[in-house]
């Protein structure tokens, strides 16, 4: 008797708690979206007119209410299916459902991408989102959504094209946006010579989790930025081997749910890269602090 009442009694805050959770990601997830001002009309509109209804007694709106109830669920899913979309896409795409071969891919593609732009001096600044929505850290971006390839990212950076400018965002095998806008880093002992393009990468993964990849139309060189640090002049294999050890190597140990999170909780607390500070590009990242020598 005892632990039914037991039961009965947590059965409620279960519940709270349940809607509490799926009410703040649901606006997490809208909120800096263009669906983000239909979700709050909406509701508005909604919430207004069932607390009118209940205040004033209307009994046969409350029938209505009840009886359209159904349908309003159909009509959720009609006017916000583009967001509904993205968020199963993003479901999809979480290092608990990804596959090693999967990431491998995705890792060629940005590879390939890398070395042919460094070949032709093609500056390319290129995001990989990781857990957190970059949405939220970047000022513009015009949508994609289209398969990642480096015939298109190519396509993306030529300079002659509309969307060059700025940076792309990719979400697993997809280029989501192009010609985003990333925030600028504050800090004050980056040397002079450090471009716009390195500043900006630099400053999305201090406010991000994500994995910037950076080509300089100066010389070349192939960089990237990661937890607020900056590794310059690296080949493609040093930056393989480094996109392999954060991507596919804690999916690899994802076999469920406390294993991913191990694996997440080892990550957030391993040590970010180190700064190159040579000016010509190194086989591999040394351990110099990235006060001077930078290119842009």
């Amino acid at each position: 008797m005892t632990w039914s009442i037991l039961i009965d009694g947590w059965r409620p805050a279960l519940e709270i708690l349940i809607l509490t959770v799926g009410i703040y990601y649901a606006f997490r997830f809208v909120r800096g979206t263009r669906g983000a001002p239909v979700v709050t009309g909406f509701l508005v509109v909604l919430l207004t007119f069932v607390m009118v209804t209940y205040l004033l007694h209307l009994e046969v709106l409350q029938w209505i209410l009840g009886a359209f109830s159904a349908f309003f669920a159909v009509a959720v899913v009609v006017l916000f299916q583009p967001e509904l979309r993205r968020m199963l896409a993003e479901l999809g795409n979480l290092p608990l459902f990804a596959t090693a071969h999967e990431q491998r891919e995705n890792i060629e593609v940005i590879i390939q991408t890398v070395e042919r732009l460094a070949d032709v001096r093609i500056g390319a600044l290129m995001a990989i989102e990781r857990s957190i929505q970059l949405q939220e850290a970047v000022e513009s971006g015009i949508p994609v959504d289209c398969e990642a390839t480096p015939e298109m990212l190519e396509t993306i950076f030529f300079p002659n094209n509309a969307i060059h400018d700025g940076g792309v965002i990719l979400k697993g095998d997809r280029i989501a946006f192009a010609a985003c806008i990333f925030p600028l880093t504050q800090r004050q002992d980056l040397n002079k010579s450090v471009g716009t393009r390195h500043r900006a990468a630099i400053g999305l993964s201090e406010e991000t989790d994500a994995i910037i990849v950076i080509v300089s139309e100066e010389n070349g060189s192939i960089s990237y930025a990661y937890k607020g640090q900056f590794t310059r002049g690296i080949t493609s294999e040093a930056l393989r081997s480094f996109l392999t050890s954060v991507l596919i190597t804690p999916a690899a140990r994802s076999r469920n749910v406390l294993g991913w999170i191990r694996s997440w909780s080892k990550e957030r607390t391993k040590p970010g890269p180190v700064v190159v500070a040579k000016d010509e590009p190194a086989p591999a990242p040394t351990t110099t602090p990235p006060t001077t020598g930078l290119a842009k």
